[in-house]
């Protein structure tokens, strides 16, 4: 059975671990095959080359942004990737030939990031096309240093594995993203290799224009189209669960079995992510099964993402939302009965490249959730210059969501939950397919939130 799979960085990070619990866990010989790998990065890592996810921390690429020297930037991750080389040594990793291999990928990219610094200090050229040149260049180098230690390690074990560098650095072929895999993967005896692929994947289109830090997914999910696996796979370092372990406790959640596309991308809209929503559509359009495994236990049989799958009991699946997300509430009394109001609040959101994920209305007011890190001030200008009064609230959304949660009483039962523990609901919504009920309640409320909605519909 050939399957498509993908480990990420926190993952590729306990490479003891991924050998343990994924490339062997009691397979030997020719079961060891027929199985594609994509890598992400080890962690961290591409924290250090662009900048850091959560914190937004600036990397290499800020220093190019900023018109400043990146050179010293560059030698830092040059030390801290040869430092990772030195921890997998006892895994059988040849170290001086990684270094060696990092050393000259580097190199490379720094003359490329030169050429392109002169060419921006020239002002003949977009500055916008430059930068994104730059953090493709720069996002590519953890995953082919992540790829090439985990082949060197396979190979030193005696498993015959193949790397498939899709960053495109000695390739100045134009190839869309989709040619590119297609040219690389050709050839390749599946059946009697294990198949290492880097997370990047160098295309005339730009993997990160649309996708940004989501390209290994993107890659992933390309692949899998171009294979068509029995299944595909994503490892992560803990469950897709019914509840944050961190938020309710460990033993007040289940790992969801089985759930399908739909739910995936109501989980990913609040940043409970699975998958990628963009990234994962291929594989929901044809059909492709998705596991979600904990790479950590590696008998468990993870959750299983299908397109039609529905739970057959009305029951809520998953209790999840987020704290990091302000409310617009846009007011105006000339609202009621004028057509074009929503469409001139979703016009000054496009100007700003910005998309909510809650929206509710009365007759003269649109209240619409955004991602506190998307917030700018200069939206809320634009649409005080149409709307009489517009005001913004930190907040925090908390949703129940599932793939058959249209039962009589479900939401009077949330509600309840809710103010039995004093939490006031600030708005609320649902579409009519009511596989996602939100409540958006204040910022200090979240925690409190999640888990009287944990309590009430699991316990």
């Amino acid at each position: 059975m050939l399957t498509i799979e993908k480990i990420g960085g926190t993952s590729m990070s306990a490479l003891d671990k991924v050998l343990e619990n994924i490339i062997y866990h009691g397979r030997t010989g020719d079961q060891l095959y027929n199985r594609v790998f994509v890598v992400s990065a080890f962690a961290g890592v591409t924290n250090l080359l662009l900048e850091n996810k959560k914190t937004g921390e600036p990397g290499v690429y800020h220093h190019i942004v900023g018109h400043k020297d990146f050179h010293q930037s560059l030698n830092l991750v040059s030390e801290k990737l040869q430092e990772i080389n030195k921890s997998y040594e006892h895994l059988g990793l040849n170290v001086e030939v990684a270094n060696n291999f990092i050393r000259q990928r580097l190199h490379e990219a720094q003359q490329f990031l030169e050429n392109l610094v002169n060419v921006l200090a020239s002002g003949y050229v977009s500055a916008e096309s430059i930068l994104q040149a730059a953090r493709e260049i720069l996002a590519s180098i953890g995953e082919a240093h992540s790829a090439f230690n985990f082949v060197n390690i396979l190979q030193n074990q005696g498993v015959n594995a193949t790397l498939v560098d899709l960053s495109g650095f000695h390739d100045h072929e134009p190839y869309t993203i989709d040619e590119r895999i297609a040219h690389s993967l050709q050839g390749i005896d599946f059946e009697k290799t294990i198949t290492i692929v880097t997370g990047y994947t160098k295309g005339t289109e730009g993997i990160m224009r649309e996708f940004d830090r989501g390209y290994s997914e993107v890659t992933f999910c390309k692949i899998a189209v171009a294979l068509k696996p029995q299944e595909a796979i994503i490892h992560k370092e803990y469950h897709l669960s019914s509840a944050d372990p961190a938020l309710v406790g460990l033993e007040n959640c289940v790992p969801v079995v089985n759930t399908n596309y739909d739910v995936a991308d109501q989980l990913a809209d609040v940043g409970m992510e699975a998958i990628h929503p963009k990234a994962s559509k291929p594989l929901e359009i044809n059909g492709i099964n998705l596991r979600i495994k904990n790479t950590f236990e590696p008998d468990h049989p993870g959750t299983l993402i299908t397109r039609d799958y529905v739970w057959p009991n009305k029951r809520v699946e998953v209790i999840t939302g987020t704290n990091k997300v302000i409310i617009l509430d846009i007011y105006d009394p000339l609202m009621v009965g004028t057509v074009g109001s929503d469409f001139a609040v979703m016009q000054a959101f496009q100007q700003f490249g910005i998309s909510y994920i809650f929206k509710a209305t009365s007759a003269n007011s649109i209240s619409m959730v955004i991602w506190a890190k998307d917030y700018k001030p200069d939206l809320k200008q634009a649409l005080e210059t149409q709307f009489q009064e517009v005001t913004v609230e930190e907040v925090a959304i908390v949703c129940m969501i599932g793939s058959n949660i249209d039962q009589p009483g479900v939401l009077a039962k949330a509600a309840g939950a809710l103010a039995e523990n004093s939490i006031n609901i600030k708005s609320a919504g649902f579409s009519l397919r009511k596989v996602n009920v939100q409540f958006v309640v204040a910022r200090e409320d979240f925690k409190a939130a999640v888990v009287a909605l944990n309590k009430t519909m699991f316990f």
